[in-house]
């Protein structure tokens, strides 16, 4: 089964968010560490729901950078609702996404 993807609002300004700390720390880090994290989202599309539940939401941790994406299947679609820097309480991310 292939998933289609959607974004919330909010994992997009997280996605922002991770594009503009890294490029502060070098000019193009910014567009890689992006790529690199919509290349992990991308693999959703056939691998979605097979990563563990964290609450209501499955984690996938990033391969290339400190990230957690957090997602919900809902039938056939994912729903990215939070890419977020792993360097971060681990409480702030469950109040995060379970609200």
């Amino acid at each position: 089964m292939t998933f289609s993807l959607r974004f919330l609002p909010s994992a997009l300004v997280d996605l922002e968010n991770a594009h503009r700390f890294y490029e502060t720390i070098q000019t193009g880090l910014g567009n890689y560490c992006t790529d690199s994290l919509l290349t992990d989202i991308e693999s959703l599309q056939f691998y979605g729901g097979i990563h563990p539940k964290t609450g209501q939401h499955h984690r996938l941790l990033s391969k290339r950078f400190p990230f957690a994406i957090y997602y919900k299947v809902q039938q056939q679609t994912i729903v990215i609702t939070a890419v977020l820097s792993t360097r971060q309480n681990p409480n702030n991310h469950l109040n995060r996404v379970n609200h």
